[in-house]
């Protein structure tokens, strides 16, 4: 990347607000980012490696590690093998197993941090409350809860795993016992022998109840819908391995290329609901082997075709369930006691902890409604509940903005940070190309836009995701794919390698900048 246009501001702000200094003056950076995981912080190495320092990253908390320091619950590790779920560009030879642990990936970010010094362009503790476009000096006002910038272009790597979200229940902020989501673990709260009340049987929860059903009293779980489960191929990871990668390096990119093609090859079963009959038995198998209550069986069966929500792996989850002191209720939640929930059948079970394993706000995220585009609205105004964005990264109305795994970027098969890694490419080049040819903003036109959100349906259907029977976090409130690649990830990273003007209006540096 060229010289910055102006000067570096890295060092602005470190320690106090940085707001003015009396003289009206706010300071000025040529990249703002959102957001310390793995999006913000690969975005930051790419743009130091590229020669840019005029850039901050905005975390509201004080570490880096986005949902891998946020989800910190017993249990909590990746469904992803270690070796793909980390940066190309800075691998690591020391996975103690081939699936991490939360721990792990989190300090694994941590030392990337320190190693690519990016810390000194950190600012915790800044929320970002506030980000408009001036469309006139064509830059971002970004306004965080210590202070004020201004950037060219703004990096949103909050992704969306970011904001809990809380089941809908009627008098929930009546329960008069500790309530907390998986992602805000009380780790204060000593479980042993409470009655604890689990509510969702997601990824988050297959992880933490085989951890706290042996501590606690009694355990209810609470399931709307049973998942799909697999058997989970972890194993420690021989110190012979270790020094292997470590003194050879290609070692371990041939084991992580050999890991990226073979979970590709699991897209076949997603685009045909019947090719996922095979995979189902193999998930029934193991239940079988792990489950000896018939009744229980029945369920936790699903009815839906397999791929349909996230498939879930664990070895350990199926036994829990199976424990004389956990009870699975399939009825419906109508309401919440000060000491009970209260199912549809008209039980009342009696608790008194709840823990909330029910998600994400994906749908409607939290900071869609913080990010107002040329028109003085928000993204959430614009997206009416289906976000949308032009090869998963740019949004018309939206100068210089880009979203790291944005709509249409999840995966149901393989690792995001491939993804992630892919639309940092497709950032530092649409900032070069600005460099390069005097572009004072740049967003996609209308046209490409809508061609690419309409492929994205075109290419849901048929799919498991649409025909398997079920309802899930991969299609939004109006029933669209607003989540979720759904093909081969290599043909997403060829489509964002570099940036196409012929897709985007292009507007000049303006005289005001």
């Amino acid at each position: 990347m060229s010289t910055p246009t102006r000067a570096p501001a890295a060092a602005t702000g470190r320690d106090t607000p940085s707001t003015g200094d009396g003289d009206g003056h706010v300071p000025h950076l040529a990249v703002a980012i959102v957001g310390n995981g793995f999006s913000g912080l690969g975005t930051a190495i790419r743009l130091r490696q590229a020669g840019e320092e005029s850039f901050l990253i905005f975390e509201r908390h004080e570490d880096v590690g986005g949902t891998w320091r946020d989800n910190s619950y017993p249990g909590c590790a990746c469904d992803v093998p270690s070796h793909l779920y980390s940066f190309s560009f800075a691998p690591n030879p020391d996975w103690s197993r081939s699936f991490s642990a939360q721990p792990e990936i989190h300090a694994y970010l941590q030392r990337v941090s320190a190693e690519y010094d990016i810390d000194r362009f950190t600012r915790n503790g800044h929320e970002m409350l506030d980000a408009t476009w001036n469309d006139g000096a064509q830059h971002w006002v970004v306004t965080t809860s210590r202070g004020t910038w201004t950037a060219d272009a703004l990096v949103l790597g909050s992704g969306a795993l970011s904001d809990p979200s809380f089941p809908d229940v009627p008098g929930l902020d009546t329960f008069e016992g500790p309530v907390f989501h998986s992602a805000t673990w009380r780790h204060d709260l000593d479980l042993t022998d409470r009655k604890v009340a689990v509510i969702g049987t997601g990824a988050s929860a297959i992880q933490f109840v085989p951890e706290i059903a042996p501590v606690v009293g009694e355990l209810t779980v609470f399931q709307r819908t049973p998942p799909w489960i697999m058997p989970r191929g972890d194993r420690a990871i021989t110190r012979a391995e270790k020094l292997l990668f470590r003194w050879f390096p290609p070692a371990q990119r041939l084991v992580r290329e050999a890991i990226y093609w073979a979970r590709e090859t699991f897209v076949f079963g997603f685009k045909d609901p019947k090719r996922m009959a095979k995979a189902a038995k193999i998930a029934e198998a193991h239940m079988r082997r792990q489950v000896t209550d018939p009744e229980l069986r029945e369920k936790i069966t699903p009815s839906y075709a397999m791929g349909c929500k996230r498939i879930l792996l664990s070895n350990d989850y199926l036994p829990a369930l199976d424990r004389d002191n956990v009870e699975v209720v399939t009825e419906k939640i109508v309401e919440i006691r000060p000491h009970a929930v209260v199912t549809a059948d008209g039980t009342e079970h009696e608790v008194d902890t709840i823990i909330a394993g029910t998600g994400f706000a994906i749908g409607d995220l939290p900071i869609s409604h913080r990010v107002h585009g040329r028109d003085g609205r928000t993204l959430a105004d614009h997206w009416a509940g289906s976000p949308y964005a032009h090869n998963g990264t740019m949004i018309a109305g939206f100068p210089n903005a880009f979203t790291l795994l944005g709509p249409n970027t999840g995966l149901g098969h393989n690792s995001v940070v491939f993804m992630i890694e892919s639309q940092i490419a497709l950032v530092l080049d649409t900032l070069r190309h600005q460099r390069t040819h005097g572009v004072g903003a740049v967003e996609p036109t209308r046209a490409a836009q809508d061609a690419f959100v309409a492929e994205m349906q075109r290419r849901t259907e048929g799919t498991v995701w649409v025909d398997g029977g079920c309802s899930s976090w991969y299609l939004d409130k109006n029933g669209q794919n607003s989540a979720l690649w759904p093909t081969f990830t290599m043909p997403f990273r060829r489509r964002v390698r570099r940036f196409r003007p012929e897709e985007h209006t292009l507007t000049p540096l303006s005289a005001r900048r």
